[in-house]
């Protein structure tokens, strides 16, 4: 079969099911995305270059749809230099948040898309205005309805498409969601495994060394912002530290802005450091910024305490990753993640605008040994049960098979 993939970013979430078609060598694969280093075996890549040029004089609310149709057109020529050489796919699969499929149809008319759907924005009721800490001005709704411009021209285009969790299905409309299948991520159980002798060896991480003797408390986010919680997190450490002296923190995140607004100046690290001067002990918080893979399942293996707390917004990759290897969670009560955990079934869930409430949850994970083993093999469980990658590798190729028969 030959595929097309289509990412910005080569291979967001595709890395698993590339994998996987790779291992059938009568599968073709290219995948257009702009230039990186990233390879996947039996891949072939082509690139496309977005033209350098701001976005002066583009109203704020059409800048994002502006640069989707960019992507769109540049995409397209990339997909026209491989019609030309004589490659025509069986389907095509992409991220429609970027609008880069937008333009695929009339490059490839007949040809199925398969899109990956994210998420619908709303400006009310779900992340914007769930932090009353960063109120959202009335003025700003109008920019946050436009954000939709990409995902709407998607659905208005018809074909097929995918989104990993029920939270994320709902956020689009209902009459969106018959067109939009729910189709649950998977982890490599095999290499996201608990291991129990990880909390009998010194771990070194962030020029520090964890000893077997200390309690290791765990937070991860790509970058460390307000979505993932990261200011209620180090606003509940003053607690948590005085509560148990024995405790050391490893916050690993970038200091960017993955989601939301970004700080006039500076970034969220340095701002939450100042705000709790002199209430934290900075020899035992430790920020390792974005670390390899070996090193953060390395972490999650000896973690006493995993703390994940997300916005009403998309779910992290690293929940699902820390359920396989058998964390004891300390998770947010919002929606997303109650999709994954139960509290006291599964994990710890704690309120997200509440420091004392996070706290109360990491020290009753780290004082009851009891619930915390009960949570580490519950937890576990679930993930063999729900996030098995061969399972969902199956049905991904059910869906695509589905989708190629049906045409576009």
């Amino acid at each position: 079969m030959r595929y097309l993939f289509v990412h910005q970013n080569f291979p967001g979430q595709f890395l698993h099911l590339l994998r996987h078609l790779g291992q059938d060598p009568a599968n073709e694969i290219v995948f257009i995305s702009e230039p990186n280093d990233n390879q996947v075996p039996g891949v072939r890549r082509v690139a496309y270059r977005l033209p350098r040029g701001g976005l002066d004089g583009v109203h704020p609310g059409a800048r994002e749809f502006d640069l989707g149709l960019l992507r769109a057109e540049c995409v397209a020529r990339a997909a026209l230099s491989l019609r030309e050489l004589g490659y025509r796919p069986d389907i095509v699969i992409g991220h429609h948040g970027w609008g880069e499929l937008l333009n695929l149809g009339d490059v490839f008319p007949g040809v199925p898309v398969l899109g990956y759907f994210e998420f619908f924005y709303h400006a009310e009721a779900l992340d914007v205005g769930f932090d009353p800490e960063f109120p959202s001005p009335e003025s700003l709704r109008p920019v946050i309805r436009a954000k939709n411009a990409v995902n709407l021209q998607a659905l208005a285009l018809g074909g097929h498409g995918h989104t990993p969790t029920r939270f994320q299905w709902m956020t689009y409309p209902d009459w969106a969601r018959q067109r939009i299948a729910l189709l649950p991520e998977g982890v490599d159980l095999a290499a996201c495994s608990p291991d129990p002798s990880a909390f009998e060896r010194p771990l070194a991480v962030a020029g520090t060394v964890i000893a077997p003797r200390d309690r290791l408390i765990t937070y991860v986010a790509r970058d460390l912002e307000p979505y993932r919680g990261f200011h209620v997190f180090m606003r509940a450490l003053p607690r948590i530290l005085a509560a148990r002296p024995d405790a050391r923190v490893v916050l690993v995140g970038g200091d960017g802005v993955s989601y939301g607004a970004k700080l006039p100046q500076g970034a969220w690290r340095a701002r939450m450091m100042a705000e709790l001067a002199g209430r934290i002990d900075p020899d035992r918080v430790h920020f390792a910024g974005r670390v390899d893979y070996d090193l953060f399942r390395a972490l999650l293996r000896r973690s006493d305490a995993h703390v994940y707390l997300t916005y009403p917004f998309v779910a992290s990759w690293s929940l699902r990753e820390a359920m396989a290897m058998g964390c004891a969670i300390v998770g947010s009560d919002t929606m997303p993640v109650r999709e994954f955990l139960t509290d006291r079934r599964t994990g710890r869930l704690v309120p997200f605008l509440d420091p004392d409430g996070i706290a109360e949850g990491v020290l009753e994970v780290l004082d009851d040994t009891r619930l915390s083993t009960r949570l580490r093999r519950a937890v576990r469980r679930q993930a063999e049960r729900t996030l098995d990658m061969a399972d969902y590798m199956t049905r991904y190729r059910d869906l695509i098979d589905r989708v190629a028969r049906q045409g576009a």
